[in-house]
């Protein structure tokens, strides 16, 4: 899964790795940011791929009448993405998550009581990249507060990151420039699934 992910993004560095503008408070972010905090982390929607604004992290489906569940929708598993409650409105309603890396940890004993931590990337130069996600905008009916909420899309987990995830071998879905438009254009969710695309991804101990 994915719950903790580098995301100290600066205005320059998502003008320059993403070519686009961000229109949004102040943000600096964070280099280990905990997603059950439901932190505000830069995305790119796919219905204004120009500009990256904050999206809060843990997905608030169109029914939710507060923001109770939000713990519960930090990932959202392709395999089953267009089944679930909580994700199927939001299927193609595609977002990038900006981060500059993610961290998993890798179980050193059969009930993880010793670990080994482990951060990775995308394989390019150490430049910030997209974790696929979906999104909705959510009206909190009490206070007309509207908050474009997230959830990162996982999938199986390819070699390297079944090795570091030993347990539940998945992995977020970490894309590429190449692939970044057809996400956003709405190609079939499943073409995006491990073995269908498999990103080159680094990995090291921290």
């Amino acid at each position: 899964m994915c719950y903790y992910v580098d995301a100290k993004l600066a205005k320059k560095q998502i003008k320059d790795a993403f070519g686009v503008g961000y229109n949004g408070p102040d943000y600096e972010g964070s280099s280990f940011v905990n997603g059950f905090a439901h932190p505000n982390i830069p995305i790119i929607l796919d219905d204004n791929p120009d500009e990256a604004i904050l999206g809060n992290w843990g997905i608030i489906p169109p029914w939710a009448k507060n923001r109770d569940g939000q713990k519960m929708t930090l990932n959202a598993r392709i395999e089953t993405i267009g089944e679930k409650a909580s994700f199927k409105a939001s299927v193609n309603k595609r977002c990038l998550v900006l981060v500059n890396g993610f961290y998993e940890w890798k179980w050193l004993d059969a009930k993880g009581k010793e670990k080994e931590k482990f951060y990775i990337q995308l394989d390019n130069d150490d430049k910030p990249f997209a974790l696929g996600g979906i999104y909705n905008v959510w009206t909190d009916k009490e206070t007309g507060e509207q908050l474009t909420s997230f959830s990162i899309v996982t999938t199986e987990a390819n070699e390297l990151m079944a090795e570091i995830h030993n347990t539940k071998h998945r992995m977020p879905m970490v894309l590429d420039k190449t692939i970044q438009e057809a996400w956003l254009d709405d190609r079939k969710i499943q073409d995006f699934s491990f073995p269908h695309y498999n990103p080159k991804l680094v990995a090291k101990v921290v």
